[in-house]
């Protein structure tokens, strides 16, 4: 039997490589380069458009643990960001290009895996994965929303800007990673008083992109630096310019504020400004972050964007096994079933495609357990309320708490983290001899 899998994202793909390994002919469909996107520049599968950065590795964090799991269930994603990585500190960050361009590779190489480059506009019959993403087609959309009987729900994504590293003035730059940890993975652009100012009241009254009353719902985990510096002057001071854990050399103190330049090839010829997704027209991009010191003769490579994501009420209409519920058939994965982030995405990728293998097989497989980073997802995504869904990353908070109290924050988040890969070893080994 086949399985159809309807997207070629980091969910997309990771779902055929469980099912390629389950030995099950898959068909991939992904409709670029045929027909782009408002935000992808390639071809490539698992091309990604946003920050260049998967997250922390660290076991003390959520996006550690996350991608610890994922190893463990044979990532593809996971395996491929460690191969192109570039420098980023404690950070998983990939040459963006030289990743995609892998994730292909490994792609074509599955003797079962079928790779269609064609839309598809209709949800075809059988065994069928979408994981479309964010930037689902408009008709596919709408074939979704005809199947769910529900409207899709609508937030509006921003992408941060690209500029060369000759063109910054690293006169005024010094490199660090907050705090020293990881080492000099980052060009920081301090700032006094007097300039950061100067360069809030122009971000606050630069003009944007204007959307229209249904585009106005975003995400507040990425907001606009524009939306954010409207709350307040100090606002981004305790978020995307934070100087905490930063020290001027040329000073000896923490600077008033600090951009963050992050490298965003493995060449070390283009970074990304940290946190500075947008949505203000080119012109007053240019204008208004040329006023941050060390990027006066910026070359700006590539502007930011807003880009329309796209996700269903899945509280509403899937199980906990990413299922449709009046199709067993049909599973969902990726951002369009509620999840925010890369590796969520791609987890739950993973994870739709053992749910689908299973389903082909006929194994009764059960979804992992509540105190595993993925458990939780999938038990956000499906128990949530459907009236006020909201996308999530993965967060501590939606494990249950450990068994005893523990009043370090690191020490419980590591206590979580070890209980969480002891229980996910005991679910692989129980659920998943098949395979």
């Amino acid at each position: 039997m086949e399985v159809r899998v309807i997207g070629g994202g980091l969910a997309g793909v990771e779902a055929a490589r469980v099912l390629s390994k389950a030995g099950i002919k898959v068909r991939l469909y992904e409709m670029r380069p045929k027909k782009m996107t408002p935000a992808h520049n390639t071809g490539y599968l698992g091309e990604v458009v946003c920050s260049n950065s998967f997250g922390s590795t660290s076991l003390a964090t959520a996006s550690g643990l996350l991608k610890a799991e994922m190893e463990a269930l044979g990532s593809l994603v996971v395996r491929v960001a460690k191969e192109t990585a570039v420098p980023a500190g404690q950070a998983l960050a990939v040459d963006r290009e030289e990743f995609s361009r892998r994730v292909t590779e490994e792609l074509e190489k599955l003797d079962n895996v079928e790779i269609v480059r064609e839309e598809v506009r209709e949800i075809p019959e059988g065994p069928v994965i979408i994981a479309t993403g964010p930037l689902t087609s408009p008709t596919l959309s709408q074939a979704i929303v005809s199947l769910t009987g529900r409207k899709n729900l609508f937030f509006y994504d921003a992408t941060s800007p690209i500029v060369t590293a000759s063109s910054i003035n690293m006169e005024r730059a010094f490199v660090s990673s907050r705090y020293g940890k990881g080492g000099a993975d980052y060009i920081n652009c301090p700032m006094n008083q007097e300039e950061y100012l100067r360069f809030w009241e122009a971000l606050v009254s630069a003009e944007t992109v204007p959307l229209e009353e249904f585009e106005k719902h975003l995400f507040e985990s990425c907001l606009p630096i524009e939306e954010l510096a409207r709350r307040g002057p100090q606002t981004l001071i305790f978020g995307p310019l934070k100087p905490v854990g930063l020290v001027d050399p040329r000073s000896g103190k923490m600077p008033y504020a600090v951009v963050q330049l992050r490298q965003d090839n493995l060449a070390a010829t283009l970074y990304s400004l940290v946190g500075f997704q947008t949505r203000l027209r080119w012109g007053e991009q240019k204008r208004v972050f040329s006023m941050i010191p060390c990027l006066e003769k910026a070359e700006f490579v590539k502007y930011g964007v807003m880009h329309r994501n796209t996700y269903i009420n899945s509280p509403a209409v899937l199980l906990q096994t990413l299922q449709f519920r009046k199709r067993p058939e049909l599973f969902f994965a990726g951002q369009i079933v509620g999840v925010e982030g890369y590796m969520e995405s791609a987890a739950t990728g993973i994870m739709a495609g053992l749910f689908a293998a299973a389903m082909v097989k006929g194994k009764e497989l059960a979804p992992p357990p509540e105190t595993t980073a993925i458990g939780a997802l999938l038990k956000y995504v499906s128990h949530a309320d459907w009236r006020n869904f909201q996308p999530m990353n993965f967060v501590f908070g939606l494990l249950p708490p450990p068994n005893k109290r523990i009043r370090n924050k690191r020490q419980r988040r590591e206590a979580l983290a070890r209980r969480a890969l002891k229980d996910l070893d005991a679910w692989i080994k129980r659920e998943l001899d098949w395979l």
